[in-house]
């Protein structure tokens, strides 16, 4: 059976304007009437008005960061009013636990920011029997493991920006700029490819021992 569905009505989520701008823009160009909010309180209202229009969402893209707020906070009444909407949730990188996250509250997937409008589309419609978390070849960065942290505490305490700056015990504005300054893609993809050299070092070894144990004409 077919898990693709079409796309008419989606629901954007996202805090960065431009961004929002370009990425409406995009998925207009495939059909797509997009509906888009900027905050956790905008999306509340708009997931009711576009109930009382009759044009429910076939699928919502949530940003995983929206200010104090957290996107994750989105899914479940999303779901409860349109039990049909497929749920994206976008992180800044391939966040485990956002991820993990995402899917026990019951995002249909998740994708790595920036996202084109091809990519999402294609996660909409994906299997997510078929998704694998994008676990790390190597130890990953301290940078990437205190936002880790820093993104499983915002969880155990539902995004409350409060709540967590005291359970990390630092200050909200410090948890605030630690949150500002996310690891970017590239952060994670750097951390993805430091395993390259070591692979690089046992094909070097491993050519050395066999031209040693090569018999010399």
């Amino acid at each position: 059976m077919s898990n693709a569905i079409l796309i008419r009505h989606l629901l954007l989520v996202e805090d960065d304007d431009l961004l929002a701008e370009q990425t409406a823009r995009a998925l207009g160009r495939h059909g797509v009437q997009v509906h888009v909010a900027h905050s956790r309180e905008q999306a509340l209202l708009l997931i009711t008005e576009l109930n009382t229009q009759g044009t429910p969402p076939d699928g919502a893209i949530l940003d995983q960061n929206l200010g104090d707020d957290n996107g994750l906070d989105l899914i479940e009444p999303i779901r409860r009013q349109y039990p049909l909407c497929r749920v994206i949730l976008l992180t800044g990188y391939g966040s485990i636990a956002a991820a993990v996250a995402a899917t026990h509250r019951g995002a249909h997937n998740y994708l790595t920011k920036p996202a084109s409008a091809n990519d999402i589309l294609q996660s909409l419609n994906a299997d997510p029997a078929s998704q694998t978390l994008p676990l790390p070849d190597s130890p990953p960065s301290l940078q990437r493991l205190e936002w880790e942290h820093i993104q499983r505490t915002l969880d155990v305490h539902n995004g409350n920006i409060s709540r967590a700056a005291e359970a990390l015990g630092i200050h909200r504005r410090t948890l605030q700029r630690r949150l500002k300054k996310r690891p970017s893609a590239s952060d994670y993809l750097r951390d993805s490819q430091r395993e390259a050299p070591h692979e690089k070092q046992t094909e070097q070894h491993a050519s050395r021992t066999a031209n040693k144990s090569t018999p010399q004409g």
